[in-house]
């Protein structure tokens, strides 16, 4: 069965007419079953979706990478066209985050920007849990990912505020979603905090399935080391990985890096972009 995969907000649009966003939000249909997994920062998601002719009120589930605002800051715009509906997340996407630089004197709010009471009388059903949810037989969220390997690390600016404290955020909420094809493991990121290779090698041993067709969306590569993206292509190759797409935080010179090695698998995934795998 045909997985049709339509961007619905990312940094960059794609062509003229469509709106850029700083965030994600894909949404993907097979069958008859439609996900929509994150809702980007703002209004962009409902303002493309609306362009393209999509009716959010056909949506079955609407599932969240992790609790950052430029992930989930689009919902209740969201639920505004979609009415109620059922979110799959983990329990932490609620806790408050923060961002804060050493050369920063105050911490920037960047969690979930309403409260959950206001998602829920919009008709938000959150179903959270930290193990890996099934959605339907051949869809399912990776639930908390370890860290196996030894150079993706979470960025040190990234807090959570516990007891009036900043503690260092383990991002346990970062989870991707799985679709199992015919081809492979078709796996969508949100930011991939906890680790683009990290998220594949979980995916691949809680699915029983080495193959990975496709790899689509945030990888997080942007900030990351000389030495962590060069042992990060290294495991691409490894992996062998058909179809390479990358949205959001992978920045300029990872996309650039990645699109001169694999040539003929890597795509941009930008605002507008529409694909079937």
């Amino acid at each position: 069965m045909d997985v049709n995969l339509t961007t619905l907000c990312e940094n960059t649009a794609v062509k003229p007419g469509f709106a850029a966003e700083w965030g994600l939000s894909i949404l993907i249909e097979t069958g008859d079953l439609k996900i929509l997994f994150d809702t980007g920062e703002n209004t962009a998601a409902v303002y493309n979706a609306r362009k393209f002719g999509i009716d959010l009120s056909a949506l079955n589930y609407i599932v969240f990478s992790h609790g950052h605002g430029d992930h989930t800051g689009g919902l209740r715009e969201v639920l505004k066209y979609s009415g109620p509906k059922p979110i799959y997340a983990h329990p932490d996407i609620w806790h408050p985050k923060y961002t804060k630089r050493p050369e920063e004197k105050k911490e920037a709010y960047i969690g979930i920007p309403f409260i959950r009471d206001e998602l829920e009388f919009l008709g938000a059903a959150f179903n959270l849990s930290r193990e890996p949810q099934q959605i339907t037989e051949n869809i399912m969220t990776t639930g908390e990912v370890p860290m196996v390997t030894d150079y993706e690390i979470i960025e040190p600016n990234l807090f959570v505020r516990e007891k009036g404290e900043l503690k260092p955020d383990p991002l346990f909420d970062d989870s991707s979603l799985i679709i199992k094809s015919e081809n492979g493991l078709i796996i969508i990121l949100g930011c991939a905090h906890r680790g683009m290779i990290n998220i594949i090698r979980h995916s691949q041993k809680i699915t029983g399935e080495e193959q990975i067709y496709a790899v689509i969306g945030g990888t997080h590569l942007g900030p990351a080391s000389e030495e962590r993206l060069e042992k990060t292509i290294k495991d691409l190759k490894e992996i062998n990985v058909e179809k390479i797409g990358v949205s959001h935080c992978t920045g300029f010179k990872a996309s650039s890096r990645l699109a001169n090695l694999f040539p003929d698998k890597f795509f941009l995934n930008n605002a507008g972009t529409r694909i079937t795998l």
